[in-house]
């Protein structure tokens, strides 16, 4: 069975029909830039051409990169704050006349690697972290998730921890995948687990691809770390498995 994923990035939408039973794109993914400033009509745009660029029908699933109840958008730090308290599932709905399921993007990305990545059969706390423009948090217990933790915005040293240690603070500021690790992500880490105390950490986001670049410098830390084995697909196929469900 194949159901429509849509992944809403601060720097790209991205979507695919989904094999549910693979767990894997069926189609190569399509993408477009996220328009600036990211209002609801010009998102909107952008995912309009993603499905149809598949000529797509049926269910589709949708991530945001905010805080999502129901499918009402309540925070929007990553993208333009007119998204706050529009219900994004009605407004893609009526446009393609499809019913539409809208969750937090780290929390599809989640679902995905729990069910068929790093985290498959892992019990106890398990934390999804999605590094890309901002820092995106999905946290489990024995297998069923708490939604919309939003972690990337814990303060750390002062800032909102995504300012200091996302993929993109990395590339803002220039800063060596060492320096990165050791002085960002490893204390932005270290941080959680004082919180939450997980027994897994699976890192994601695009910057899964060069995992071997940074995790093996991040030291100190109890829990295991692994990195997201869907990468940056995840988002796409954990939305299409949320939109199935409904």
């Amino acid at each position: 069975m194949n159901v429509f994923g849509v992944d809403i990035g601060g720097s790209g939408i991205k979507g695919a029909p989904v094999d549910l039973a693979a767990g894997d794109l069926a189609q190569a993914r399509h993408k477009v830039l996220t328009p600036h400033p990211a209002t609801p009509e010009g998102v909107l745009e952008g995912v309009v051409e993603v499905v149809r660029h598949f000529d797509w029908s049926g269910p589709i699933g949708i991530t945001f990169p905010g805080v999502v109840t129901g499918s009402v958008v309540r925070t929007a730090a990553n993208v333009d704050k007119s998204w706050v308290d529009v219900d994004a599932g009605a407004l893609v709905g009526d446009r393609l006349s499809m019913p539409v399921v809208v969750m937090n993007d780290a929390d599809a990305a989640g679902v995905a690697e729990m069910a068929f990545g790093a985290g498959r059969g892992r019990k106890g706390v398990v934390m999804v972290l999605t590094f890309g423009t901002g820092i995106g948090s999905a946290l489990f217990h024995d297998g069923v998730l708490v939604p919309n933790t939003e972690l990337g915005h814990l303060e750390l040293r002062g800032h909102d921890a995504e300012k200091r240690a996302s993929a993109k603070a990395k590339e803002d500021e220039d800063l060596s995948w060492s320096r990165w690790a050791r002085n960002r992500v490893q204390k932005y880490l270290a941080h959680l687990e004082m919180l939450f105390s997980p027994e897994l950490f699976i890192i994601g986001g695009g910057v899964s691809r060069k995992a071997d670049k940074f995790l093996p410098r991040i030291e100190g830390i109890r829990a295991e770390i692994v990195a997201a084995e869907l990468q940056n697909n995840a988002g796409i196929v954990g939305a299409a498995m949320t939109a199935a469900r409904h």
